[in-house]
């Protein structure tokens, strides 16, 4: 499947347009009908489009435009948080979540069509794996949710993170073209600093992404402390053993000489006692790193409870009084399913009550 116009950096469609015999210099007046002002498919008739950019969209020789149809969206009763269910050229689905507050919304977007890592009390990971998304679909989804952003509040996303449908790693070539895209200041110009990837522990990804010109934030899903514990909740530890993943960590921190950020779904009775946290501690040491805690969000195929308020309230100040950082994750979006691990690309079913109306 060739990729969109929305798949195409700046230097790619300055590329694109001298293989068509069109001079260059058309990128920027382009580039910018794509990816700041959201023109959309009609781009031959957007403003600033000139004569041989319109003959060269209308040959047949210019990549499509990605056109993602919403199945359906469902709001959150905080008003703030939206997920939309995004219908792609070949059929598959995925979900894409805005949320936030006024002045700093977030982009949760997709990098895959279902999840081949399997982590057992996510969603996603129990629809298993169809396939990767190309560049201009991820790029089409953050186009999506700023459109909806400027209509329903007026203003802009400040924020992406790569924590919707997949593991961002395991698709690391588009994903990085996507997010090149998206950071080019001649688009929509969000700060590389305000990019979060969250992976599972794909240790040869953030190896790459150490090494990578731009400095993304590295959120990493640990969830146990021990390779035993780990690999109950996340069958690739036995691939990517928890020691390996901390080195590549601290290998990574090193290079970017940046933090390291650290999710833990925190499930009753699972992996919220006060030894677990303790030994978080221990593992983290001597690392720049941030803990940012879970409560487990349900799922249909995953019967863990959440943790209750007192032991989420002792398992942070354990993590706090060694020295480390620790943020307990605000739930937003849990009444339609928004909340982290819980995207699974399905419509929601009406109540009876609105079913009635």
């Amino acid at each position: 499947m060739p990729e969109s116009l929305e798949g195409l950096s700046y230097r790619a469609l300055e590329s694109a347009l001298e293989h068509g015999g069109v001079n260059p210099v058309h990128a920027r007046p382009l580039f910018s009908a794509i990816q700041r002002r959201l023109v959309g498919p009609d781009l031959a008739g957007a403003e600033g489009i000139l004569p041989p950019v319109q003959r060269w969209l209308a040959s047949g020789a210019a990549p499509a435009s990605c056109v993602l149809r919403q199945s359906a969206s469902t709001a959150s009763a905080d008003g703030f948080t939206e997920k939309y269910l995004l219908r792609l050229a070949d059929g598959a689905e995925v979900e894409s979540v805005r949320m936030g507050f006024p002045g700093r919304f977030t982009a949760c977007l997709s990098s895959q069509v279902g999840c081949a890592m399997g982590c057992v009390f996510c969603a996603t990971g129990q629809m298993g794996f169809s396939r990767h998304l190309m560049a201009g679909e991820i790029v089409a989804q953050a186009h999506h949710v700023e459109r909806c952003l400027r209509t329903s509040h007026g203003e802009r996303l400040r924020n992406i993170v790569m924590m919707g449908m997949g593991e961002p790693l395991h698709n690391f070539e588009p994903l990085m073209e996507a997010l090149d895209i998206l950071t080019d200041n001649r688009g929509l110009n969000i700060g590389p600093a305000r990019v979060a990837i969250s992976t599972v522990g794909h240790i040869p990804g953030i190896l790459k992404l150490a090494r990578h010109p731009k400095r993304y934030s590295l959120a990493v899903s640990l969830h146990g402390a021990s390779d035993a514990e780990r690999a109950a909740l996340i069958p690739v530890n036995k691939k990517w053993p928890l020691a390996d993943l901390i080195e590549a960590c601290r290998e990574y921190s090193a290079i970017k000489r940046a933090r390291v950020f650290f999710a833990w779904t925190l499930i009753g009775g699972v992996n919220d006692s006060a030894g677990h946290a303790q030994r978080l501690a221990e593992l983290l040491k001597g690392m720049d790193a941030h803990v940012n805690l879970i409560p487990l969000n349900a799922t249909e195929g995953y019967e863990g409870e959440a943790p209750t308020e007192a032991n989420v309230r002792e398992f942070q100040r354990i993590i706090q009084e060694t020295g480390l950082p620790s943020t307990v994750r605000q739930r937003r979006g849990i009444d339609v399913a928004a909340g982290c691990g819980q995207l699974k690309a399905q419509r929601r079913r009406p109540s009876f009550a609105e079913a009635e109306r």
